[in-house]
């Protein structure tokens, strides 16, 4: 009997969508429901009482299964200021993905489990990862049972189903694994052109401009001579501290001296500074950076209340790191994506497996029990 390995979870390569998890119990339909239901899809179903269904091999996913509350809030601000036409054009496609996953994963883990068969050593490898997977679920709420066990219930299960849910997840992960294409060497073309295409998120040191300043603002100024303005004793202090460095005095010692800015008592010394990040009026800061080199200064630069005097420390030029630095990010992301072009194709392969026809009836009806719920939480607000 063939043993499987237990895959890890790796981001977005997951097909196995949290929106569509319910309880393990099937809901009931309505007769009216019931009458929509091809008869095929009709056997083993309960009487009576829930929505629309569609057939996914020995298995059927529920309306009510699609629209747990994630996806009805998701979706509600836009059916509430939405006709249902204008609604569906919206919020169709995204719907109908939501659908496809689940048929997928379910298509999927009908397949894995053939493939895996059954026996002792399999259910044992399931049960210990399944139990792991729930200690980290427990975990993530800092250990608190009760709000791991509310979330779950927003999500529209108990702890059972979770448990349920974690081995088919293992199960179709490992399967998908074993799909996969076989890792193949990774070229240097590949690996320059990933580089290229993740650098400026990933890998980019950004332009900086590290600056000492003497900030005069004039609602701070110690007035001297009433008949004289603030701004033209400003002024006036501004030519004076200027004329001081100009023949040589300490910036750092003046700015702890006649600085009224918050970095005063470190000498004027502000940390780097990035392009756009500075507020008024210390935005007129940048330009000025961009005009001199370090260890020149800039000023008197007016600025509405403020008058400033700055010393260029340090000027870095954007630059990004080397490839050689960051190559096993690089690889991984390569690696990724080639995992993920392959499961989504075969991901596709598998949801094409159920008429077109049904789907999209099914995520009609979906969409019109999306639009009223909305619509009546509206009114009954």
């Amino acid at each position: 009997m063939r043993k499987f390995a237990l895959l890890a979870r790796f981001g977005a390569l997951s097909l196995l969508l949290v929106y569509g998890c319910n309880s393990d119990s099937k809901p009931k339909y309505t007769d009216e429901e019931l009458a929509l239901i091809p008869a095929v899809q009709k056997e083993g179903l309960p009487e009576a009482s829930g929505g629309f269904v569609l057939a996914v091999g020995d298995e059927t996913i529920t309306s009510d299964e699609i629209i747990t509350e994630p996806v009805l809030n998701h979706f509600k601000p836009i059916a509430q200021k939405s006709n249902f036409e204008q609604f569906k054009k919206l919020a169709g496609p995204e719907l109908e993905q939501i659908i496809s996953t689940r048929v997928s994963n379910i298509l999927l883990y009908q397949q894995a489990k053939r493939e895996a068969g059954g026996g002792v050593d399999i259910e044992a490898a399931l049960e210990k990862a399944t139990e792991a997977e729930t200690r980290s679920f427990v975990a993530g709420f800092d250990g608190d049972y009760a709000k791991a066990e509310q979330a779950l219930k927003k999500m529209g299960m108990n702890w059972a189903s979770f448990r349920e849910y974690q081995k088919k997840m293992i199960l179709s992960q490992d399967y998908i694994r074993r799909q996969l294409p076989e890792r193949r060497p990774i070229t240097r073309g590949e690996l320059v052109n990933c580089y290229n295409e993740m650098k400026d998120e990933f890998f980019a040191q950004p332009t900086t401009i590290t600056f000492r300043l003497i900030d005069i603002q004039l609602s701070n100024l110690d007035v001297t001579d009433p008949n004289v303005s603030r701004a033209e004793q400003a002024r006036k202090l501004a030519q004076e501290l200027m004329r001081r460095l100009q023949n040589g005095e300490d910036f750092g010692e003046l700015a702890k001296q006649y600085s009224h800015g918050y970095m005063a008592s470190a000498g004027g010394l502000w940390k780097p500074v990035q392009p756009g990040s500075l507020a008024k009026p210390y935005d007129v800061l940048e330009a000025e950076g961009e005009k001199i080199e370090p260890g020149q200064i800039a000023g008197p630069i007016e600025a509405g209340e403020h008058i400033f005097i700055m010393k260029l420390e340090e000027k870095k030029a954007k630059s990004f790191e080397p490839l050689e630095n960051v190559q096993k990010e690089v690889e991984s992301k390569i690696i990724f994506d080639r995992r993920k072009i392959a499961s989504d194709r075969f991901s596709a392969e598998l949801a094409r497996k159920i008429a077109m026809s049904e789907r999209d009836r099914f995520a009609d009806f979906c969409l019109k029990k999306i639009y009223r719920l909305s619509s009546e939480q509206k009114s009954g607000q």
